[in-house]
Parts: C-alpha cells; sequence; structure tokens
C-alpha cells in the first residue's frame, strides 16, 4: 500500500465515522476504498468490521447522554444484536468465497436504496404513532440485523434505526444513541471472530480505526450538522462504484 493509498483508506475511515454515528452506512465509504487499494473482497470485509468497531464505539459514547434512562432496554436488546453478530460473522467464515462474491452486490444496493429512502424512513419514524407499537418484533428484528452487521453490515445502522423508531415509543436521537451501542456490538463480537479465524489486513484496519475513531467523535459532536443530501448522494455513488468493480 502507498502513501496515497493509505491516506483514501484513512480518509474514508474518516468519512465512515463520522456518517456510522449520525446515520449508519459507512461501510459503503470503506470497503470500495479498501478494494480500490487492490485489497481481496473478503479480506477487504474482515479489515473494515476490524477498523470500523473503535469507531462505533466512538459514536456510542459520544451519544452517551441520550442513553441515559435506557437501560432495561439495552439489556433486552443487547444479546440480540450479540448473537445476531456472531451469527453473521460466523456465516462470513464458513460460507465459500463464490457466496460472499455473489450476495455482497446485492447487499451494497440494499444499502444504497436504503440510505435513499432514509428520509423517508425518518417521517416514518417520528409520525404519530398508534396506540400498540409491536414490541414483540424488535427482538428478533434486532437479531437478523445483527446478523446481516456480522456478515456485511452496509446501512445496518439504517436498518437499526427503522427497527427502534417504529417499534419503540422514544425520540429520534435516543434512537440514534441506542442504534450506535448496537451497532457497536455486533462490530465488536464480529471482529473478535475475525481476528480469531481469519486474515486480517492490519495496515487497512489500523488506519480505518484510527480514521473512525476520529469520524465517530466528530460524527456525534457536529454529524447532524452535515448536508443530508450532498452526504446521501455521495454514500451512494461509491457504492455503486463498489458494485461496478465487484461484478466488473
Amino acid at each position: 500500500m502507498t502513501w496515497f493509498e493509505a491516506l483514501i483508506v484513512l480518509v474514508a475511515g474518516m468519512g465512515a465515522g463520522t456518517i456510522n454515528a449520525v446515520v449508519g452506512s459507512g461501510t459503503l465509504l470503506t470497503f470500495p476504498a479498501l478494494l480500490a487499494v487492490g485489497i481481496p473482497p473478503v479480506i477487504a470485509n474482515v479489515s473494515n468490521t476490524v477498523g470500523l468497531s473503535p469507531g462505533t464505539a466512538a459514536g456510542a459514547l459520544g451519544y452517551r447522554r441520550e442513553l441515559a434512562g435506557q437501560r432495561g432496554r439495552m439489556l433486552r436488546l443487547v444479546p440480540a444484536s450479540l448473537l445476531g453478530g456472531i451469527v453473521g460473522g460466523v456465516l462470513l467464515l464458513k460460507l465459500p468465497v463464490s457466496a460472499f462474491h455473489a450476495v455482497v452486490p446485492g447487499l451494497i444496493v440494499l444499502g444504497c436504496v436504503l440510505v435513499v429512502l432514509q428520509p423517508w424512513l425518518s417521517k416514518w419514524i417520528v409520525a404519530p404513532a398508534h396506540h400498540h407499537r409491536g414490541h414483540w418484533w424488535v427482538m428478533p428484528a434486532v437479531f437478523l440485523t445483527g446478523v446481516y452487521g456480522g456478515y456485511f453490515g452496509a446501512a445496518q445502522g439504517v436498518l437499526l434505526m427503522a427497527i427502534l423508531g417504529l417499534g419503540l415509543d422514544s425520540d429520534l436521537q435516543r434512537m440514534n444513541g441506542l442504534k450506535n451501542v448496537l451497532a457497536t456490538v455486533v462490530n465488536s463480537v464480529a471482529a473478535i471472530l475475525f481476528i480469531i479465524a481469519s486474515h486480517v489486513d492490519w495496515r487497512a484496519a489500523a488506519l480505518i480505526a484510527v480514521g473512525s475513531t476520529i469520524g465517530g467523535f466528530v460524527g456525534a459532536r457536529y454529524g447532524r450538522k452535515l448536508p443530508p443530501l450532498a452526504l446521501r448522494g455521495l454514500i451512494v455513488l461509491i457504492g455503486l462504484t463498489a458494485v461496478v468493480t465487484m461484478v466488473f
């Protein structure tokens, strides 16, 4: 990896950390960056997960005020994310590489679609709730999102925000804080699995870790001021570039 390539990965990590704290689709920045510098897709995915873990933790720490009074929710939902992250990570390690190549372009497109739909999802989330919200489905939905996050994870945070906002009775910023905790759990447990059982490109992971940690704190503090339309446009453009790279 040249110095210029290292700079690309570092900057992508900073952008991903910022975006993950605010929205949750940072993998759509870092994964294409790792492909662009010549890292094979599965190793890129593993190294990306390891690198983004400190950044998601920084984002969760930055939202600690919004977590006040949510201890009960965390105790219920963290185990679902933990188990989901383990299952997703094991699937990545056990399924053949060909399965990853076949599935991931579709997952990236799904991530891009979710990023585009995020403003409408947000309006849906904050719309007046019915008297009885679907609490029963929140835990299994969080588990399935954890499986997705452990396997690949692009726009995992967008999925979590939709689930939490529709299934729990709270304001958007408090749900964002809880989303950051759950994403941290998924990324961390998958990262531990990958460190033990897979090959990690430690240069790439370290650059993303440094960048995403800085970005996580920046996102928690200033991220709400980013122009949302420009941000979504950039994410979708980079994500679609990654799809073209993997397919062709």
